[in-house]
């Protein structure tokens, strides 16, 4: 009984910890409405930056003052982040806030490297709290004692602040109506900068105070990040108190699931998240929302089929790449058969997000299911490559089928979060199931058949399959379904009323996106010859998300350009330098903010102001009726 109580309380306090963190994020979303990805990473800088103080100014500033002093100088580069990046995307879609901020934790990331360096860094023990105290016989380290201790002096703290000072009734009111505030002369730009300081200043606090519990590295703004969001969305966005309850039960389902539920005890916090978002999608102690604005990022202008000229060129692409067999070696055949396979996993994300309004940040999960579908069906079945590749995507189509019929009864970012947390679901159960999944070890020896074993015959191949995929889904793009899929995501009200029924069309939509993904994992797991737990993992989920933004989310061929891009820009980058993380998340920050249009809607743009100014062409004006005219 004894251990069971110390494992309680040091549950406890890994929630103070967490807390901090959570509520920082649940501070920011409630005001700003920002899906800061970033905030781990504002965590970690909190862990080093205290690990600097304490280490090498100890003597000037001591060990605690170095904490606050960590905290106050991170919460000083929020303030500039805020500023100089988020200020210019408060009005943009969740999809490019939340991928600013995942370029910006990539930045951070190398930058953190390169200060510091890749090893491991183990921080001094905290001033008078390196002893342990006994309960009912058990050892429990002083210093989970203060940090149990500090959770709720926070809690008060930020209940006193936001509930009997000006700047917190304003902050208050800016969570539930910020056009009002702005209406009543409040400068909501410098409202939104304080906010933002208070809740890195959380962040790095968080960090910081980890400082004499665990080892700083450069891995720790991932793996706290994700358990963040899941308090946030568990406790209710922008509810301080259901942050710290959230954290509360997320913390325990840590220390007790490894001891009650081993097998599974990663996949529990991510049950809860499911299973609140689903029954009461704005969390447990959040509001309801009403219904987002719809914004420009994830709108559609009305597309034209194909002319003439562009037909002709789309065969020549296609033809240039059905010849590089011809003049290509392995090498290049290798990292083309991988652009092609991530064209097909773009294009389903793009199909899901343009045509129907659906951003989902788990899309990897079904293209982790294609692949361990294909692997299943080899390793354990037998069976030859073709009945692998036709058989082996079913599975992902099983889990779109299941997660889509939840996902698509929420919205905006609910929708985005239950997808994130499906997602981590497979992923852990992938995972922890080692006896079927072989864990972090993989499956292994997943080779094609010998008659398509030659790079060339598999580029081909996939190619073709590729091809096929892009042009199915433009058909469908154009097709009556299509049009009810647009349909329901501009207005879901009104196409109801004509007789469309929008959860269905949304549905069928997310099932169709799954396959299209999985489809292409199962091409992966033959080109690598392996599948791991990675396939389905955040990081993949972000990388199709960047895709489509980067060949722009308001175009047809978006996904196909992005893709071939952002792979080969990867590829080059990694091969090319050390700081890879650095670059690519620089021009993903640059692509939000100056490029949200990406590659090919700045090409359409341009094109069509080069038309606009041809001569004989009738400008917009001289087109529109005069007045008094018979029009």
């Amino acid at each position: 009984m004894s251990f069971y109580v110390v494992q309680f309380l040091t549950g406890l306090a890994s929630a103070a910890s967490l807390f901090l963190v959570a509520s920082g994020l649940s501070i920011i979303f409630g005001v700003t409405r920002i899906v800061n990805f970033a905030h781990g990473a504002f965590y970690m800088l909190g862990a080093y930056v205290a690990f600097t103080l304490t280490e090498r100014l100890s003597g000037a500033v001591g060990f605690w003052g170095g904490i606050v002093l960590a905290a106050l100088i991170v919460a000083v580069v929020g303030v500039v982040v805020e500023m100089l990046l988020l200020r210019r995307i408060y009005k943009s879609p969740e999809l490019f806030q939340l991928l600013a901020t995942f370029g910006l934790t990539l930045m951070v990331e190398d930058l953190v490297v390169m200060i510091w360096g890749p090893d491991d860094l183990l921080g001094r023990r905290a001033p008078g709290l390196k002893g342990a105290i006994d309960v009912f016989g058990q050892a429990l380290p002083s210093y989970d004692v203060f940090l149990m201790v500090i959770g709720p002096v926070v809690l008060g703290a930020l209940w006193l602040l936001f509930h009997r000072t000006r700047w917190g009734v304003l902050v208050r009111a800016a969570t539930q109506d910020r056009d009002m505030v702005a209406a009543l002369g409040v400068n909501q730009k410098w409202l939104f900068t304080s906010v933002f300081a208070v809740g890195v200043f959380l962040a790095a606090l968080g960090g910081a105070l980890q400082l004499s519990r665990d080892a700083v590295n450069h891995t720790m703004d991932l793996r706290i990040i994700v358990d963040v969001f899941v308090v946030v969305v568990i406790g209710g966005l922008g509810s301080i108190t259901g942050a710290f309850v959230a954290a509360v039960l997320v913390s325990e389902l840590n220390a007790f699931g490894i001891l009650i539920f081993p097998k599974i005890s990663i996949i529990l916090v991510f049950l809860v998240m499911a299973a609140v978002l689903i029954v009461r999608p704005w969390g447990l102690f959040g509001k309801p929302e009403a219904p987002a604005r719809r914004t420009p990022g994830l709108t559609v202008r009305p597309w034209q089929p194909l002319t003439t000229n562009e037909r002709l060129a789309s065969l020549v692409v296609l033809l240039a790449a059905a010849a590089l067999p011809l003049v290509g070696g392995t090498y290049s055949l290798t990292v083309g058969a991988e652009i092609i396979i991530f064209i097909i996993f773009a294009a389903s994300l793009h199909f899901l997000m343009s045509v129907g309004g659906l951003a989902s940040f788990g899309h990897a999960a079904y293209f982790g299911l294609g692949s361990y579908g294909v692997a299943f069906l080899a390793k354990l079945a037998g069976l030859p490559m073709i009945a692998c590749l036709l058989l082996g995507p079913l599975l992902g189509l099983a889990g779109a089928v299941i997660f889509g019929f939840f996902a698509v009864q929420l919205s905006g970012v609910y929708f985005a979060m239950l997808t994130l947390a499906f997602a981590q679901i497979v992923w852990s159960i992938a995972f922890q199931w080692v006896g079927v999944t072989g864990g972090d070890n993989g499956l292994l020896g997943i080779w094609p058949a010998a008659w398509i074993a030659t790079p060339a015959r598999f580029y081909w191949l996939s190619l073709a399959i590729g091809t096929c995929v892009v042009v199915g889904l433009r058909v469908l793009v154009f097709s009556p379904f299509g049009y009810a899929l647009r349909a329901t995501r501009d207005s879901m009200l009104r196409s109801e009323s004509i007789g469309i029924d929008g959860k269905r069309i949304q549905w069928l939509a997310f099932v169709i996106a799954g396959t299209v993904a999985a489809i292409g994992g199962a091409l992966f797991a033959y080109l690598k010859g392996s599948v791991f737990p990675d396939s389905l993992g955040i990081s993949l989920s972000v990388d199709a998300l960047v895709m489509v933004l980067l060949g722009g989310v308001e175009t047809i061929s978006g996904a196909v350009v992005g893709a071939v891009v952002f792979k080969a820009l990867n590829i080059w980058l990694v091969s090319q330098t050390d700081q890879s993380k650095l670059v690519l998340g620089a021009v993903i920050v640059l692509l939000v903010v100056a490029f949200p249009k990406g590659i090919v809607g700045i090409l359409e743009t341009a094109r069509d102001r080069l038309r606009s100014r041809a001569p004989g062409k009738p400008t917009a004006l001289s087109a529109a009726p005069k007045l008094g005219s018979a029009e």
